[in-house]
């Protein structure tokens, strides 16, 4: 298994968590991720320290609590695949979030360094951007629910559907090098759902020198983590693939650069 494959546990922690990543353990600075699965009337309590934290209600239903908001019963979907937008809790850097599943929960909790600059506030489905992107088989549908021009501090939180068949995070593109107004510095984990379950994608990450090439069979409930290079996605035949997005990085911004050697598929894509 490479490296940058972090599986979910197929038993939960007391808590409900089944998967972690901190900075420390991917070994970079800013982005840190968690899945909990919860039972009904299960309830997680945390807080937030020095990270702000969005939660998004990947499947089922919850009463959510901040020091500020009290949101009973949100959520809608029971299944990611249902492919319709997620509620979603952004909560600041020192508060604390307490969540009781209403129903079989599991939920992402998206974290990176706060500066108390933004209350907390319910996302709700309308107002998650929906968008389709590509065309032909590189055509995926994309529900922004933390863009950049949406408040926060760090975090970037967008999830992607990529019908079978098809190819995502393509033509391949980077974000790793500080160079505003040409390229963003942003570290970013992938959690990967597949439909039917027992199916997997394909992800290669991989830089032009070399330095890192991976390429990777990724299996339902595992994260992939991107420190640096090109990420492309592929959902193979019979298999529908779904994954979270999570980035942060010194400016919080999304500019990216594409692999000169497969720019052409942009071109082709205006005409």
């Amino acid at each position: 298994m490479a490296d940058l494959i972090v599986p979910s546990r197929k038993t939960a922690d007391e808590q409900g968590n089944v998967l972690t990543i901190t900075p420390e353990s991917a070994g970079w600075t800013y982005v840190g991720f968690e899945v909990y699965r919860l039972s009904q009337g299960q309830r997680l309590k945390k807080e937030t320290g020095d990270q702000e934290v969005c939660l998004v209600l990947l499947s089922g239903k919850a009463n959510v609590a901040t020091s500020e908001l009290k949101l009973d019963n949100i959520g809608q979907r029971m299944s990611v695949f249902e492919q319709i937008p997620p509620y979603s809790v952004y909560v600041p850097n020192g508060d604390f979030f307490e969540v009781t599943a209403t129903t079989e929960l599991e939920l992402a909790v998206c974290a990176a360094p706060g500066y108390g600059s933004h209350p907390a506030r319910l996302i709700a489905p309308d107002q998650v951007g929906v968008e389709t992107r590509g065309y032909g088989n590189i055509e995926r549908h994309i529900h922004n629910i933390l863009p950049e021009q949406s408040p926060a501090d760090s975090l970037l939180v967008v999830e992607v559907f990529t019908p079978n068949g098809h190819w995502s995070s393509y033509p391949p593109h980077k974000h790793d090098q500080d160079n505003l107004p040409n390229e963003s510095y942003l570290e970013e984990t992938y959690y990967h759902k597949i439909n039917p379950a027992e199916g997997f994608a394909v992800q290669r990450v991989y830089t032009l020198d070399g330095e890192l090439d991976e390429t990777m069979i990724v299996k339902n409930g595992d994260a992939v983590l991107v420190p640096k290079g090109f990420h492309p996605v592929s959902a193979p035949p019979g298999y529908d693939v779904y994954y979270l997005n999570v980035m942060a990085g010194p400016v919080r911004t999304w500019r990216f650069y594409n692999d000169p050697a497969h720019e052409w598929l942009m071109t082709n894509a205006k005409k």
